[in-house]
C-alpha cells in the first residue's frame, strides 16, 4: 500500500517483467571526464531494486579516455549503452542527444557526479504511475560528502526567474520527509515522463547548463503537468563539480539563463515587475559581496567585486543578443499553456523563495 501526495491510499504499481516490451525506464547519465565518478554513478543505478531499465551513458566531449574506459568496463552488459559526443553539448544538449536513443516510458536523469540509493528509481516510477497529470518527479538529494545535509528537495523560484534548491544545505532532520507537490525537480537527479519531455522539445540547448531544468520544469507546469516530490527516492550529489561552485562561467550562465527563464515562462504582469525584484536581489548580493555572505561573498572572495560586475555585464549582453529567439519561443510555447495568469501567479507564490534566503545563504 502506498500514499499519494494528497494522502490517499493506493496500490504500488508493479515492475514490468515482460522483457519483450522493452525497458520501462531509460536512465540518462551524462559524463564529462571523471571516469571513476561516472562509473560509480552507473554502478549505483545497476544496484537498483528495479530491473526494467536501460542506462544510456553519454560521454559528453570528454578530453580524456573516459569513453574507451567506460566501453571496456561495461562491455557485455546489455543494460548499459555507451554513447559519445565529440563536443561538449552541455547539460541541455547532452540530455537531448541521449534522449533520442531512449526507448523507456520514463526518462530518469542523473548527473555523473551523483549516485543513487537502491530504491531511488522504483520510488520515482511508482509516484509517476499514480496519475497521468504527474509529468515530473523530484527526489531527496543529499550532499555527497555529508549525507546528513540536504542539497535540494525540489526547487523554489524567486520572482525574477532565479531558482534555488528547497532546503539547500539544511541538516536533514526529516523536515522534507512528506511526499508532496513541489514546483519542479532538480535536473541532477529526477524523472520525467518521456512523452511530456518530447512534447515540450526537451531542454532548451541555448542554455547549455544551469537554469535549463527550471525552464523545462516551468514549461511543463504551465502546460498543466504536476511535479511530485518523493522523499524515499534518495540521491547523493557532488555540487557543481563541472564548472565549480563559484566560478565565473557558472555565474555568467546562472544570471543569463535566469533572464531566459523570465522571458519564456513568466506571465506578462510578473515579467514587467521582475526588474524590481532583480534590483532588490542585486542590493542584497552587493551586501553579501561586502560582508562575505552568500554566493556573491563566496565569488568575490575568490575573484573580485569588479570581476562579478564584469560577469553581469557579459550575461546581460549575451541575453540581449538572444532576446528575439527567446521571445519567439515564448510565443511558440504559449499555445501549450493550460494555466491562467492568475493560476501561474498563485503557483509561483506557493513555491517562492525570499530574497534573503536566495542571496545570503551559501
Amino acid at each position: 500500500m502506498t500514499t499519494d501526495p494528497a494522502g490517499k491510499p493506493g496500490i504500488a504499481p508493479e515492475e514490468n517483467t515482460d522483457k519483450t516490451a522493452g525497458p520501462l525506464v531509460s536512465v540518462i547519465v551524462l559524463g564529462w571526464n571523471g571516469r571513476e565518478m561516472t562509473a560509480a554513478c552507473i554502478d549505483s543505478v545497476l544496484a537498483s531494486d528495479r530491473h526494467d531499465f536501460e542506462i544510456i551513458v553519454l560521454d559528453n566531449g570528454s578530453e580524456d579516455d573516459t569513453h574507451a574506459w567506460l566501453t571496456e568496463r561495461y562491455k557485455g552488459n546489455e543494460r548499459v549503452k555507451i554513447l559519445r559526443s565529440e563536443t561538449n553539448r552541455g547539460f541541455s544538449g547532452g540530455n537531448n542527444f541521449a534522449a533520442q536513443h531512449a526507448i523507456g516510458k520514463y526518462l530518469a536523469l542523473l548527473n555523473y557526479d551523483a549516485e543513487v540509493a537502491p530504491a531511488w528509481m522504483g520510488e520515482l516510477v511508482n509516484a509517476a504511475q499514480r496519475d497521468d497529470t504527474i509529468g515530473m518527479v523530484a527526489c531527496k538529494v543529499l550532499t555527497y560528502d555529508d549525507r546528513s545535509r540536504i542539497d535540494n528537495a525540489g526547487h523554489l523560484l524567486y520572482a525574477d526567474g532565479l531558482n534555488r534548491g528547497r532546503g539547500r544545505l539544511e541538516i536533514d532532520t526529516g523536515q522534507y520527509d512528506r511526499e508532496e507537490e513541489v514546483l519542479l525537480p532538480s535536473g541532477c537527479a529526477c524523472l520525467y515522463r518521456a512523452d511530456v519531455y518530447r512534447t515540450l522539445d526537451g531542454f532548451d540547448e541555448d542554455f547549455f547548463a544551469y537554469g535549463d531544468d527550471t525552464d523545462l520544469g516551468l514549461r511543463a507546469r504551465l502546460a498543466g503537468y504536476r511535479c511530485v516530490y518523493v522523499p524515499k527516492a534518495v540521491a547523493y550529489h557532488r555540487y557543481s563539480v563541472g564548472f565549480g561552485a563559484y566560478s565565473s562561467t557558472k555565474a555568467f550562465l546562472v544570471e543569463r539563463n535566469r533572464l531566459f527563464v523570465a522571458i519564456k515562462c513568466l506571465p506578462a504582469g510578473m515579467l514587467l515587475v521582475s526588474p524590481v525584484y532583480t534590483l532588490a536581489r542585486f542590493a542584497y548580493q552587493a551586501y553579501g559581496a561586502l560582508f562575505a555572505k552568500g554566493s556573491a561573498g563566496q565569488y568575490t572572495a575568490q575573484y573580485s567585486a569588479w570581476s562579478l560586475i564584469g560577469v553581469l555585464i557579459k550575461a546581460y549582453w549575451s541575453a540581449l543578443r538572444y532576446l528575439p529567439r527567446m521571445v519567439a519561443r515564448r510565443f511558440r510555447f504559449r499555445k501549450n499553456w493550460k494555466l491562467s495568469p492568475r493560476q501561474v501567479r498563485e503557483l509561483y507564490v506557493q513555491h517562492k523563495i525570499g530574497v534573503r534566503e536566495l542571496t545570503l545563504k551559501d
